[in-house]
């Protein structure tokens, strides 16, 4: 297999499932581990992955305290931008992890009257240091991947509320196929998410639009707002208006 091909198939996983493991790619592509190693110093040095130990994580996985890493960080804040609009005073939000979710809390106001839950460490940390209302943290095993709180215990508090909003990222997010994930655990904790929520908003780049990862969170139908990086009237946006209650 010539280096372009493997190097073209090594970012097709990336897209999919965020990350790569070097173990992994010498059985799919049938090559030595050095091999492996050489190519993805060759797509870091060319700016299309992150490599660490172990294997490589997509440029905008979120990685803990380094925010100079975000991808596309200037789209994610028109999109936070857009959904502020959606927090109320004196409501009840529920909060996923991720950079996108990340600036939107660097845009909630100081004495906002509400009460804000949310299963990302990170996040409760950014909102304990920006706002004065109430932080509830849903406590669990952190995942090492997402940085997330995962398991029985946060499944089991999650099944005990009932709040006015939620807001999550998208790794991927499709009319036919809904909101999915490459992530087990991380998909069913989103659909707990959903499940506590009167209201849904998924938080998307638009090139996360229309493709689908394998574990399905949940149908296009439970998800009430889409926020995107583009104009609510793109070409590329109007199919979707059937299928969410309104599109910022």
């Amino acid at each position: 297999m010539l280096r372009e091909e493997r190097q073209h198939l090594i970012l097709e996983q990336i897209q999919l499932n965020q990350r790569v493991l070097t173990n992994e790619l010498t059985v799919l592509l049938d090559v030595s581990l050095d091999t492996v190693r050489r190519d993805l110093t060759e797509l870091e040095k060319a700016g299309k992955l992150v490599k660490v130990h172990g294997g490589a994580l997509a440029k905008d996985y979120q990685i803990p305290f380094q925010p100079t890493l975000i991808y596309k960080q200037d789209e994610k804040i028109q999109i936070a931008k857009k959904a502020i609009e959606l927090i109320q005073d004196d409501t009840s939000i529920l909060l996923s992890g991720g950079t996108i979710i990340l600036e939107v809390v660097k845009l909630i106001p100081k004495h906002f009257k509400g009460l804000i839950y949310t299963v990302s460490p990170l996040i409760a940390l950014e909102l304990a240091q920006r706002t004065q209302s109430k932080v509830i943290l849903l406590g669990g095993a952190v995942t090492k991947e997402s940085y997330i709180c995962t398991g029985t215990s946060v499944m089991l508090q999650l099944a005990n509320l009932q709040v006015d909003l939620c807001l999550m990222g998208a790794n991927s997010f499709s009319i036919q196929h809904g909101l999915t994930e490459y992530d087990w655990e991380l998909a069913h904790i989103k659909q707990a998410i959903i499940n506590a929520s009167k209201k849904s908003a998924v938080l998307s780049l638009a090139e996360k639009l229309d493709i689908a990862q394998e574990v399905k969170v949940c149908d296009i139908k439970q998800i009430n707002y889409l926020v995107t990086d583009l104009k609510p009237d793109h070409p590329s946006l109007q199919k979707y208006k059937a299928h969410v209650d309104k599109l910022f």
